[in-house]
């Protein structure tokens, strides 16, 4: 009987799974995009019952797809967004609320003043950390102070996403995070591999609903058979860009790998070692395996897939595809520049006040000109990101390589690629953070062997050239 393996994808828009043959092809799969709410102003938020209808039916639909017997599941894989999460009753599992989502800006009833005077008072860890989910934990504890209480008295549980999913596949069996999703919440520290004592006790933030951390590929339990009639191993969970870092194969301190989605994520592995930033660049655990942990170096930009589709909104162009070719109608944006910071500006510019702006517009500037001018935009931002990383890691980078569903637009892999002056690669697989999922899933049950056979699974779709005359010009 052939195995295959099986991975979830849990991404800030969409769900996607995937069945995997021993070929890292893709025998079956499903997707479906994830309801987001927007209850008011700078809240973004899940509702985990439909969210888990979502999941369930997703798993199945992928089976289905494959046309494959339930037994023949050697294991499962699961990558999730990271830092949304969810407090629920630990006696009865009831949530206390919807996910509050990775997104959410709280510029309200003065955290967002707290905020910015403790980024730059830590530990020498990062100057932004704490815009993930501290913030979030504080005002719901001070919003409903009963919550802070039942926290207190250990009557509740914290999970993001892969917490909550687990605890929810496994029917409430196994309750754990893992290093890569723990260490993006700005709690956990990546230094001594524990949730903060320091910021739970400056923050009034109980210790005691935080899970237990488990490597990165482990025994997660299985899928309760009352779920899908069948029992599924859960051997894999790892946060998204983690995720997609393995399945591009950047095992090495100096690889680096650009995710272009809805936002971007530029990741360097810094080796052994988590880095200290100045900059305010995320200091993350990649992975953990055995007794071997794997640091990262993480810049975000929340505004990357985004750009396209407020594009789309404003009727520039029809459909994402088309952005390319309506900007190749010029060769200039003829002096239009956009400012791509829908939600603030991350490191190196630590800017979360900031906003959007497309400026430089004549009664001579067209759609073409506007479209270019964001894509261009996207480019000078990965630029940047990359330099300053580069810089303050002193790290000689190995490779390069890119993924997403922006890194399809050859107009901003070009100047990306020339901007910074240095080939990067992409993989024929678009999805990378199933692909990595699955990866970890396979190597711990022994359908892969080792790191090694996993780079030969690899299919180079393309790789870019750069021209140094164009980054001159622009």
């Amino acid at each position: 009987l052939d195995k295959y393996i099986l991975s979830l994808d849990i991404g800030t828009s969409n769900i996607r799974c995937f069945i995997y043959d021993k070929e890292a092809k893709i025998k079956g799969r499903s997707s479906c995009r994830i309801e987001i709410l927007y209850p008011e102003p700078q809240a973004v938020e899940i509702d985990p019952d439909r969210l888990w209808k979502q999941i369930v039916g997703a798993i199945k639909e992928s089976i289905s797809s494959a046309s494959i017997e339930p037994d023949s599941i050697a294991s499962m894989g699961i990558s999730t967004q990271r830092g949304t999460f969810m407090l629920w009753d630990k006696k009865t599992g009831k949530p206390f609320h919807n996910f509050l989502v990775w997104q959410v800006l709280l510029r309200f009833e003065g955290y967002w003043n707290m905020e910015c005077t403790m980024m730059y008072s830590d530990w020498g860890l990062t100057r932004n950390l704490l815009f993930t989910v501290s913030m979030r934990l504080l005002w719901l504890f001070d919003k409903y102070p009963d919550l802070r209480q039942l926290a207190k008295d250990g009557k509740v549980r914290f999970g993001t996403i892969d917490t909550w999913l687990v605890w929810k596949l496994t029917n409430g069996k196994v309750y754990t995070s893992e290093y890569s999703n723990a260490s993006s919440t700005g709690i956990y520290d990546p230094f001594i591999l524990d949730w903060s004592g320091f910021f739970c006790s400056l923050l009034s933030i109980p210790k005691v609903i935080f899970p237990p951390i488990m490597d990165t590929y482990d025994d997660y339990g299985k899928c309760d058979e009352e779920i899908f009639g069948f029992e599924i191993p859960i051997r894999c969970v790892v946060g998204d860009q983690q995720a997609a870092m393995f399945g591009q194969c950047c095992f090495e301190p100096g690889d680096v790998k650009l995710t272009l989605g809805t936002g971007a994520f530029l990741d360097l592995n810094v080796g052994e070692k988590p880095h200290a930033s100045v900059a305010g660049f995320y200091p993350v655990v990649g992975w953990k395996i055995g007794n071997k942990i794997t640091h990262l170096a993480e810049g975000s930009s929340n505004t990357a897939g985004d750009a396209v589709d407020w594009m789309l909104g404003m009727n520039f162009i029809k459909q994402p595809s088309q952005s390319e070719e309506i900007a190749n109608l010029t060769d200039s944006s003829e002096g239009v520049y956009f400012v791509p910071g829908f939600n603030g500006i991350q490191a190196p510019i630590n800017d979360y006040l900031a906003c959007g702006s497309l400026i430089g517009i004549t009664q001579n500037t067209k759609p073409e000109h506007v479209v270019r001018a964001v894509l261009e935009s996207l480019a000078f931002r990965n630029k940047q990101v990359f330099d300053s990383m580069t810089t303050e890691t002193s790290l000689q980078i190995k490779k390069f390589v890119c993924d997403g569903g922006v890194s399809a637009n050859k107009i901003v892999m070009q100047l990306t690629t020339d901007l910074i002056g240095r080939e990067i690669s992409r993989q024929d697989q678009s999805e990378m953070s199933a692909l990595g999922a699955a990866y970890f899933a396979g190597l711990a049950v022994g359908y892969w062997e080792s790191l090694k056979q996993l780079k030969k699974l690899g299919v180079l779709k393309e790789t870019f050239i750069p021209n140094a005359e164009t980054a001159e010009k622009i």
